[in-house]
């Protein structure tokens, strides 16, 4: 467990992490018992196992494609307790080209983290992220921002 000792700081590990395309640090904020829900291939993942084989495969691709993201997190509302934290928001994420930069794409996302305190440490504990649906092609909408 890393000591993420403010819901702060599983944010910014989630936004390194995925930018560094690091496994194990993006990991390393999620709880064994992890319960998610995806709005991707993937629609339900539970533990630690299956999401590190699913974020495996997504930062392989994003390597064999030669991107990086960039993650924003905005419209945050974070509530916790002592023992436990519930944060929503909307999460963009911008593929930029690693030789030279540019923003190839961008796609917005809707997420939900539920947090307990796991030795002291926040732990992400359920994930939810979702799309709103166009209710006449029956399509994700991802950028209604």
């Amino acid at each position: 467990m890393a000591g993420f000792t403010r819901v702060k700081d599983i944010l910014e590990n989630y936004q390194s992490s995925v930018y560094e395309k690091d496994v194990e640090k993006f990991l390393s904020a999620y709880s064994a018992d992890i319960h998610m829900y995806d709005c991707w291939d993937n629609w339900e993942v539970k533990g630690v196992t299956g999401l590190r084989d699913m974020v495996t495969g997504w930062f392989t691709g994003l390597s064999e494609e030669g991107v990086y993201l960039k993650v924003t997190f905005t419209d945050l509302v974070v509530e916790e307790n002592s023992d436990l934290a519930f944060v929503h928001c909307a999460v963009t994420f911008a593929a930029h080209n690693e030789e030279f930069g540019d923003k190839l794409r961008e796609i917005t996302n809707r997420f939900t983290y539920c947090l307990k305190r796991e030795n002291d440490a926040w732990a992400i504990t359920h994930e939810h992220s979702s799309l709103p649906i166009n209710g006449e092609t029956g399509t994700g909408v991802f950028n209604l921002r």
